[in-house]
């Protein structure tokens, strides 16, 4: 047997191998990290990169890298129309180029941004049903040029984890609706409870009144569930709009504070904000991370004791920003901390002190992890909770 039969002989028991990897888990993020490792040993090449393509907005996404440089750039959305990955989005074929530094297709390429020493590159469409759902591309080849075989060798891979990342979707959605609809019954029930009693005329007039006021409740918790399930959902599936710029954090925090401000006072609580003069400038999507510190300051209220305090505070550390709100409330026992974060999971008994959809801690968590930071919480009951956000500080937006 020559060499280069056993050399191909070796590429299809490498692919054999991935594929069994590849089918063995339904996690999205394991699956993408195994793909980008999978294709640079399989192509011999120094680095892999996948990015996902939303045809609706015309935007690709980078989900995993083995450049960890590349973290930085996660949900960071690209325009399709204006980068190398998008010519094979569009196109639906693969690309190879030799000499990426005085190619004009890789001007715009968006690899690029995240290492200037690229020379070669070889790219293909991630194509599940006839429809492109990403790019998996391999850049600097080891000991030379990429090759044709290369190419087929990386199509072959791509074709299985379109596959893949089709399946893990489609479980991820499906799980996730499943969770939705059993949440959906007892307001639904409520509505249908409500309805019947409202078709007996002999109900005096106050009671229709508190039937009324209950089914708009109802309806009201409908709809809070439906977007912050349209919220989570965005964000698992990496279909989220991330709007990537550099924002001051200090007029963030100010504008959360005058929003609660008011609400604050008309429950008769107290609202102690110690916020540095000076909070250094962020890159990301500022939106989302007031969203993420109004979820936390709305659930301080809500779970709170009357007359209860509720603290926002932030503090400059070297290499991150720590944003801190505290409640007064209840607590949280230690054996239902590690639960908080899990969709639709509400700490038993807490039902009563306020309405809620379930979904806002894993929404907080989503947001601040599309930001490379974390979040962690503090609590013991009868003595109030402790939120932390943490976020890194970009070298070149320090301020």
């Amino acid at each position: 047997m020559t060499n280069s039969s056993i050399d191909t002989l070796t590429r299809y028991e490498q692919l054999i191998s991935i594929s069994r990897d590849l089918a063995s888990t339904l996690n999205i993020e394991t699956l993408i990290n195994r793909i980008v490792q999978s294709a640079a040993e399989l192509s011999n090449a120094s680095e892999s990169s996948i990015l996902l393509y939303d045809s609706r907005l015309g935007n690709l996404y980078f989900q995993a890298s083995t450049n960890p440089g590349a973290s930085t750039f996660s949900n960071l959305a690209i325009p399709a129309k204006n980068c190398i990955e998008g010519l094979i989005v569009i196109n639906r074929k693969a690309i190879i180029i030799d000499d990426a530094q005085n190619d004009k297709r890789f001007i715009a390429s968006a690899i690029k941004s995240t290492d200037n020493n690229i020379n070669t590159l070889l790219g293909v469409p991630l194509i599940i049903k006839n429809k492109v759902v990403g790019v998996l591309e391999v850049i600097n080849k080891n000991n030379g040029y990429f090759t044709q075989e290369d190419q087929e060798n990386l199509l072959t891979l791509g074709a299985q984890a379109a596959v893949a990342i089709d399946n893990s979707r489609l479980f991820q959605q499906s799980d996730l609706i499943a969770e939705f609809i059993h949440e959906l019954r007892t307001p639904l029930a409520s509505l249908r409870t409500a309805i019947h009693l409202l078709d007996h005329s002999q109900i005096s007039a106050e009671k229709r009144k508190n039937i009324i006021s209950s089914m708009q409740s109802e309806i009201n918790r409908l709809a809070e569930l439906s977007t912050a399930f349209l919220d989570i959902a965005r964000i698992e599936s990496g279909r989220d709009i991330f709007h990537d710029q550099v924002f001051n954090l200090r007029n963030v925090l100010d504008e959360c504070v005058l929003l609660f401000g008011e609400q604050v006072q008309q429950q008769n609580m107290t609202f102690e904000v110690n916020l540095p003069q000076e909070l250094p400038h962020l890159r990301g999507d500022r939106d989302k991370i007031k969203q993420a510190v109004i979820n936390l300051l709305s659930n301080a209220i809500k779970y709170n004791q009357p007359e209860g305090k509720i603290t926002l505070l932030a503090k400059n550390r070297p290499e991150e920003v720590q944003i801190i709100i505290e409640d007064t409330g209840v607590g949280i026992a230690k054996k239902h901390l590690k639960h908080l974060f899990t969709k639709f999971y509400r700490v038993p008994g807490t039902e009563q002190l306020a309405q809620g959809t379930g979904l806002g801690l894993s929404i907080v968590e989503g947001i601040i992890e599309n930001h490379q930071g974390r979040v962690e919480v503090e609590s013991e009951p009868g003595s109030g909770t402790r939120f932390i956000i943490h976020l890194p500080i970009s070298k070149s937006n320090k301020r």
